[in-house]
């Protein structure tokens, strides 16, 4: 495997924007049409790159919500840096620009014998082919004392909106000195680093403003995603602050007492002034209700094209795919649209299909002005996907790398939410 320079991951990842916008394919005469579930980043994405690539396919992109809010970035509203609506996108893009009929409802059910989309309102809509894009679910059954009603009181903000406003007041009217619990889930789970930047944002704010708070990290695992940055960055920024007890220390989460707010593992019970528990995940409802999920809990996919391996003709991006080696990023979901958008293009179309371009980016804030990023590059290899190249920050960076690093993640972010619902031609 190799290993990057900063240089190279520069380049790289110009070279991954250059390939999204790669070369229309030819119109033909053809009435296809694609029926898109889900309205999030994996979703929107493949909706905007059919629409874009092969105009005489319909498209239809079917999403309850009128606006997807951003899970990554929504550490830095938890610490006061941005906005929830600066997060926050819509559709009418799509819609006006690239000709996509965007219908809000939720699904019912897919029937991959009739080929049609049932729509709760009523409405079938045929289709050729399906792209879905169902995300997480969490699995609550796996914490005693933890439901879907618990989240009112003991938040898990890993879906953006409703629940990190909640979890932002409660931070605000913590008292000064109070504990601040975050329960880590086992892998895997959306975004391996954010629970710990959450943890260092979180630290940030409380330094601004309650010095004398604490954060305590209760994890399901051993080791984390990056675990030398981090604990690097808590020493230089946080020392004292910020502690972190792995699963062969507590003996494992085993329960949360939604009333004491407290988290009961193996060895300890651990009081919170205010608790944080991201629970163990599997893919999305829809899936796990269409017949698209194996034992695994999640969706088994072919590497190239991403059509499922339980339903043909259903296509499944994003966090709720199992594509081997990748990590479930919003920069993934991302990818892995673009790649399937070409696949069902040039299989419905009949022009040219290529090899899919398979690529992550992730930008990590460790403090406002400290950030750190990674780069990975992939393929497809024996039935599922691999890593061929990637670069990674080292702890030894100069402050001034990790400065410039912040400032490029704001940009990263406007480029990547543009490119995906749409806000650029190309």
């Amino acid at each position: 495997m190799k290993s990057w320079t900063r240089r190279e991951f520069g380049r790289s990842t110009g070279a991954m924007v250059l390939a999204g916008l790669g070369p229309r394919l030819a119109a033909s005469e053809s009435k296809a049409r694609v029926v898109v579930v889900g309205g999030g980043i994996g979703g929107a994405t493949a909706a905007k790159y059919l629409a874009a690539s092969a105009r005489t396919i319909e498209i239809t992109l079917v999403e309850p919500n009128p606006n997807y809010t951003t899970c990554f970035f929504s550490n830095l509203y938890l610490a006061g840096l941005c906005s929830l609506e600066s997060l926050t996108h819509g559709y009418k893009t799509l819609a006006q620009r690239y000709g996509i009929n965007v219908i809000h409802d939720s699904v019912a059910a897919v029937d991959p014998v009739a080929k049609t989309v049932g729509l709760k309102s009523g409405p079938k809509l045929p289709y050729d082919r399906v792209v879905v894009a169902p995300g997480i679910a969490f699995n609550y059954g796996a914490l005693a004392g933890y439901d879907e009603a618990a989240t009112q009181v003991i938040p898990h903000a890993w879906n953006a909106g409703l629940q990190t406003q909640l979890l932002r007041r409660q931070l605000e009217s913590m008292e000064d000195g109070g504990v601040f619990v975050l329960v880590a889930p086992p892998n895997p789970f959306r975004c391996p680093p954010a629970p710990y930047e959450r943890a260092s944002l979180v630290a940030y704010y409380f330094k601004q403003h309650k010095p004398r708070s604490r954060i305590l990290i209760l994890d399901a695992k051993d080791s984390f995603n990056a675990q030398d940055l981090f604990l690097d960055a808590w020493e230089r920024h946080y020392r004292g602050m910020i502690e972190w007890l792995p699963a062969q220390f507590t003996g494992g989460i085993k329960a949360i007492d939604v009333k004491e707010r407290s988290v009961k593992t193996a060895s300890e019970t651990f009081k919170a002034a205010v608790a944080n528990v991201i629970p163990p995940q599997m893919a999305g409802q829809f899936a796990q209700q269409n017949g698209l999920v194996d034992q695994s809990g999640w969706c088994p996919i072919d590497p190239i094209t991403f059509e499922s391996k339980l339903q043909p003709g259903i296509h499944v991006v994003g966090d709720a795919s199992s594509a081997g080696d990748m990590p479930k990023s919003a920069f993934v979901a991302n990818s892995q649209a673009k790649a399937c958008a070409f696949a069902i293009a040039a299989a419905l179309t009949g022009s040219e299909r290529k090899s899919p371009h398979l690529f992550n980016t992730c930008y990590t804030f460790l403090s406002p002005d400290d950030a750190v990023s990674n780069a990975i590059s992939f393929k497809p290899a024996a039935g599922t996907i691999k890593i061929v190249d990637n670069f990674v920050s080292q702890v030894q960076e100069s402050a001034e790398t990790r400065h410039r690093a912040a400032r490029e993640a704001q940009s990263w972010y406007t480029a990547f939410t543009r490119d995906t619902f749409g806000y650029a031609a190309f």
